[in-house]
């Protein structure tokens, strides 16, 4: 036998351990052995064995404490005995004697109005022994071999046997009678265990485990329309009032602090308690058996047989189930109608109509007359009706439909056997388990089976709360406008639950907007959102809007209704970077071009400005685009701006801001020729802080010429062009403009200067050439940095014209095709740097190199 606690180690004891007892309070535990004896260890003294009891004299199978004294506890042997024990004495208190062979099993009855305990033996039998008296009480025969298991129920009244027949049995606690057997066919049964505060049951075969649920986990418990609730706990039945509670605040979802009352014990096991209609009868059912209780002295009124109770709109009428077979109608507590109906019975439900539930589906029966009304085929697990008796729920297992009942279709004799066809209307479904409910004027409230507390008006659900247990609708008070729920603990909450808000929207949903209108100065603002919301839902929007007071509920509203205005105003009032973004999508997508200006704006939405300014070719929104995006630090945007407004100084100084100089300078070199050797001082001075020698190597043009053959060309191209720089072209030219790509510069600066006089040509020429006059060519000299010596050697420049020219063929191929190779300056050179390094001049023979080879200079 093993034991686990938290934060210990395994524990072991002896393998002949039949069975442990947990102390509820100490630290003690209780095993009982094929040793005979039975040992009480403690835990908290390292696991010591403190005590040991002898007497038995076979197998201890069992061992138990009492629930009503923990200091005393039972054991069962194969001796044929049970014997009582006290904590703290080595002998017996007392010893039961009874059973024919070997017990194998004890339990406490855990109430407080029996001292009684059982035993299951091997001799079939089980016994329900008086421990105060010492003597057996009751003697249960049934099973037809060994009862290895017994125990009573903790909240039920039942007791329960396991049998090596294979079979649990379930016996009422009171009368002792079998009521169910239960077969689960997994060969025999070996232990049986109960959840504490649940109805589920475990069970041990030889073939595995099994876990079945007794009887519903709803308590029985029931609330009139004036706040009293009365509830059964066990056989002892408890009332407290709402109105007790004064004016208290309580938040929704908190349990509320009632003073409870008792008001005695039921002489049957309440299974199911209900006031009528008028509050002022509460009837009990159970053990098939009702009995009628006036609510105030609690006193009996009437009684009788019946496996069901259900009470009728007009509070003096009721109706009970006797079977499966027949139901009887009483008024005024004097049987009035007894009959059969055509399907049977399975169920009854109480309300406007007498329901009866059958094998065929759901008949409603006239209370007066009982005469058929109409058949439907449903099986029902639930039907709720509403207080003027106009509207009812049928709830299912999976779905619950909402009907309307018009009575007035319902006079003279039934055409057919299923009833009046137009007796009820379906107004709509709900799909959705619902657990309990009730109405509200035309508001049906439930809880489903996902824990949820919802209302149904008019074809829509609302979500009231998400509940965190299983809880159950008692009922609702007008005055209060509170909806009250318990739990199976029977913890009571409540949550509020405007009444106007209801009667608003009932209104609605009659389209009787006069009574809505009349209603709504009711509704305080709390509440109001959700009066819009249901608004919405209905499709009312422009009413909604009006009635709404949560500014992002009115903003959504705005944007559904178009109203720029409204939508722009809340914007204003509470910015948010997400909805100015919403009203300047709806404000493209309606051609509000102005308005989406300024949302996007307000929104630092600088992609649509680049879109929306490009688009209408705005320039003027173009700059401040370009600017704003500048100074946010939108680079990207800001360069594509400058671009688009052909500012190629700007877009320049921007590259050179972010320190991006080798596009500044290929930009340059590009657009504004003039402005390569300033970009190329920068980009020297930020590269030499990483390498030294490829900064070195970066050719200005206006100290290499030589290498820059059009340098001059360009720089006067420049200055002829310059005017087109700054007049920017309407879009309804660029069919007749020709692209640039398909336009000759240098041709174009040729024609434009031969066209010019002979002085504005001097002096352009002379302005354009002013920035750095060249080298003479003799003395024009490209530093090698490619070798390893300190200081470089400078090389003189050679003179033979053609090799300058292929020189800078070459020079101007590398520059112009340097993404084909994949590399950037920086690397190419250091490539080289790194390639000349390892070669030996020394191993090459000239006379070997055949000149002539195409293949040696590709």
């Amino acid at each position: 036998l093993s034991v686990y606690l938290p934060g210990t180690a395994q524990i072991m004891f002896s393998p002949s351990s039949r069975s442990i007892a947990i102390h509820p309070t100490q630290t003690y535990l209780l095993t009982s052995s094929d040793d005979m004896t039975i040992k009480l260890w403690d835990w908290s003294k390292s696991w010591q064995c403190t005590q040991t009891f002898e007497g038995h004299t076979h197998y201890v199978m069992q061992v138990v404490f009492n629930p009503k004294d923990n200091n005393t506890f039972a054991s069962a042997s194969l001796d044929k005995t049970i014997r009582v024990w006290q904590l703290g004495s080595t002998q017996p208190n007392f010893t039961l004697t009874g059973h024919d062979k070997g017990v194998n099993c004890v339990d406490y009855y855990r109430g407080a109005d029996k001292p009684y305990l059982i035993s299951g033996a091997d001799d079939f039998t089980a016994k329900i022994w008086d421990y105060q008296n010492k003597s057996c009480v009751q003697t249960l025969v049934g099973h037809s071999q060994n009862i290895t298991s017994a125990c009573f129920h903790s909240d039920m009244p039942i007791i329960i046997t396991g049998s090596e027949d294979g079979t649990i049995r379930l016996w009422h606690v009171n009368t002792y009678r079998l009521e169910f057997t239960l077969n689960y066919g997994f060969e025999r049964v070996w232990c049986i265990s109960q959840r504490p505060g649940s109805n589920t049951l475990g069970i041990g075969y030889d073939e595995g485990t099994i876990m079945i649920k007794l009887g519903r986990e709803q308590p029985a418990i029931t609330m009139d329309t004036s706040g009293k609730i009365i509830w059964a706990k066990h056989s002892e039945i408890q009332q407290a009032n709402i109105k007790a509670l004064g004016d208290s605040e309580v938040k929704d979802g908190e349990v509320l602090p009632l003073a409870v009352k008792d008001l005695g014990s039921c002489e049957i096991f309440p299974q199911d308690l209900r006031h009528n209609p008028n509050g002022r009868f509460v009837v009990v059912c159970g053990d098939g058996e009702y009995i009628i209780y006036t609510a105030l002295a609690w006193r009996n009124k009437s009684f009788g047989a019946a496996e069901e109770f259900v009470w009728a709109a007009d509070s003096s009428m009721y109706c009970i189930r006797e079977g499966n077979s027949k139901v009887k109608v009483f008024k005024n507590f004097k049987e009035v109608f007894d009959f059969k109906p055509d399907y049977g019975v399975d169920g009854i439900y109480g309300g406007q109509l007498l329901g009866v539930r059958s094998a065929s589906g759901l008949t409603f029966y006239n209370w007066d007359t009982t005469n058929l009304v109409r058949r439907i085929e449903v099986t029902p697990k639930q039907v709720f009706w509403s207080e003027n008796g106009t509207l009812l729920c049928v709830a299912t297992e999976e779905e619950a439909y909402i009907l309307q009942y018009n009575p007035d279709k319902c006079d003279g004799t039934p055409p057919d056997d299923d009833g009046f066809e137009e007796a009820f209307e379906v107004l709509g479904e709900v799909s959705d388990k619902v657990m309990t409910g009730c109405w509200i004027g035309d508001c049906f409230i439930f809880t489903n089976g996902e824990n949820r507390l919802n209302y149904y008006v008019g074809g829509e659900i609302v979500t009231i709360a998400h509940l965190d247990r299983t809880q159950y609708i008692l009922g609702y008070i007008a005055k209060d406008s509170k909806l009250y729920l318990c739990d199976k603990d029977l913890n009571m909450v409540s949550f509020a639950l405007k009444t106007t808000v209801l009667e608003y929207q009932t209104a609605v949903m009659r389209k009787d907007f006069e009574a809505a209108d009349q209603i709504l100065p009711t509704i305080d603002e709390e509440n109001r959102t959700r009066v819009a919301q249901f608004l919405e839902k209905q499709g009312f929007k422009e009413q909604a809007l009006a009635v709404s007071v949560d500014p992002a509920h009115k903003f959504e509203l705005a944007l559904n209704l178009n109203d720029f205005a409204t939508a722009y105003a809340l914007a204003q009032e509470h910015s948010n970077e997400q909805r100015w973004k919403q009203l300047s999508e709806l404000a493209l997508r309606n051609s509000e071009f102005s308005l989406a200006q300024k949302c996007m704006h307000n929104a630092k939405d600088y992609s649509g400005l680049l879109l929306l300014a490009s688009s209408l070719g705005d320039a003027e929104s173009m700059k401040q685009l370009a600017e704003l995006a500048r100074t946010a630090g939108k680079h990207n945007i800001a360069f594509t701006a400058y671009m688009m407004l052909n500012d190629v100084p700007s877009s320049l100084e921007l590259l050179i801001e972010t320190e991006r100089y080798p596009e500044a300078a290929i930009m340059a070199k590009t657009y504004k020729p003039s402005e390569v050797s300033r970009i190329l001082k920068l980009w020297q001075g930020d590269l030499s802080k990483t390498n030294e020698k490829a900064a070195q190597a970066l050719a200005d043009p206006l100290q290499y010429e030589n290498l820059f053959p059009e340098l001059q060309a360009a720089l006067k191209s420049e200055k002829v062009l310059a005017g087109e720089r700054g007049r920017l072209l309407p879009a309804n030219t660029y069919p007749t403009v020709t692209p640039n790509w398909e336009r000759d510069v240098l041709a174009e600066t040729e024609e434009i200067l031969a066209t010019m006089p002979p002085e504005s040509l001097a002096s352009g020429e002379e302005a354009t050439l002013e920035t750095k006059s060249p080298q003479p060519a003799a003395e024009t000299s490209i530093p090698d940095v490619l070798n390893d010596k300190d200081p470089p050697i400078i090389k003189p420049a050679v003179s033979n014209k053609e090799f300058d020219e292929e020189a800078a063929e070459s020079a101007e191929y590398l520059s112009s095709n340097r993404d084909i190779f994949g590399k950037s300056s920086t690397d190419f050179l250091e490539d080289i740097d790194k390639d000349i390094s390892q070669l030996n001049l020394d191993d090459i023979n000239v006379d070997d190199i055949d000149l002539e080879d195409e293949q040696l200079f590709k």
